[in-house]
């Protein structure tokens, strides 16, 4: 299996359209949310997500795609090969499954996906489900040393929460999205999410409104989860100097971290940045240093977020999809502030 970030060839490019065109027409016409199929077909693929690297699951509403880059960021920085897995693409779809840091071939992915059809057969399944097996399938047979799987929609009965034990959990903000599925009731939504919690898996949450955050902290003790929440075990916020830079400041119970403010624009970065580095510094899969956060904060890249356009007109990009998206971008994060625990 190979990876590439260069421009694909237009026969493998159409190999890999036709593939997902099949593999969309097996979607179900109505979904019920549900791990079965997805466990049915790993099952087929000889269990897969088994023999993972750690994996970090992230959930959440808002800002999940940048605390996956964050984190994979950092993690290279630190020099660990990483997977990542996440949805959906921006422009190809090749972008969800990272091997190594490298977006996955079309050559290879078209043999992935052909592999996953395969073992399927013709039983209705949904699109993402029959992916997230595919990357899952990619994941386990190229050595890593890291996993980064981000949720699709929920966590609870999402096709990636099929991870028995990862080394870590995150939770991003959380407010009203995909209710056709997950309800209008934002303490169910926030209970649906937090189906990524395990037992002994330290759980790390991200700013949430007192509500959410009540039912999240409920959750994680009624699952023996080590809740580590902003606010209360880590805290982070942005300070000028008296040079005009822009620090971030982060705390939490290993210390106070004066870092370079992220490269990511909005201030809202600022918090998924922080969300992030929560995520690492209590997980205990690997090893990240100091130096290794800086150096990822410096470089991350995440396309199309609050991301000014470069050529033609000038112009932002940043597709956000809930109006909660827009009200974290232009509001700073708060002074950092040391809180009780858990």
């Amino acid at each position: 299996m190979t990876t590439s970030d260069t421009p694909p060839t237009q026969d493998a490019r159409q190999a890999v359209a036709n593939a997902l065109g099949r593999l969309a027409a097996l979607h179900p016409k109505v979904i019920d949310l549900s791990l079965g199929r997805i466990e049915t077909l790993l099952e087929k693929l000889g269990n897969p997500h088994r023999s993972l690297p750690p994996v970090l699951h992230v959930a959440g509403t808002n800002g999940k795609g940048s605390v996956v880059a964050t984190s994979r960021a950092i993690a290279e920085a630190a020099g660990l090969r990483v997977h990542s897995y996440i949805s959906p693409h921006l422009v190809r779809f090749n972008e969800r499954i990272r091997l190594q840091g490298q977006l996955i071939d079309d050559t290879a992915l078209s043999a992935l996906l052909d592999e996953v059809e395969a073992a399927n057969g013709t039983d209705p399944i949904t699109f993402f489900e029959i992916t997230t097996a595919a990357a899952m399938l990619a994941f386990s047979r190229i050595p890593a040393d890291l996993c980064i799987l981000e949720v699709g929609l929920g966590g609870r009965l999402d096709a990636t929460n099929v991870i028995d034990r990862p080394a870590a959990t995150a939770i991003t903000p959380i407010s009203y999205d995909h209710q056709a599925y997950l309800g209008d009731d934002l303490a169910d939504i926030a209970a649906e999410k937090a189906g990524i919690m395990k037992s002994g898996v330290p759980a790390i949450l991200g700013p949430q409104s007192p509500l959410v955050d009540k039912v999240l902290r409920r959750i994680a003790h009624e699952n023996n989860a080590p809740c580590f929440g902003f606010g209360q075990q880590w805290q982070a916020g942005l300070r000028t100097d008296e040079a005009g830079a822009t620090h971030l400041i982060y705390k939490d119970t290993h210390g106070i971290l004066d870092l370079p403010a992220p490269v990511l624009a909005g201030a809202h970065q600022a918090m998924n940045a922080s969300t992030a580095i929560a995520l690492l510094r209590h997980q205990n899969a690997v090893p990240i240093s100091e130096a290794a956060i800086r150096a990822g904060l410096g470089w991350v890249r995440w396309p199309a977020r609050l991301q000014k356009l470069d050529h033609g007109p000038c112009g932002i990009c940043c597709p956000k999809k809930a109006i909660y998206g827009w009200m974290v971008a232009i509001t700073p994060p708060p002074p950092v502030q040391c809180g009780k625990p858990c």
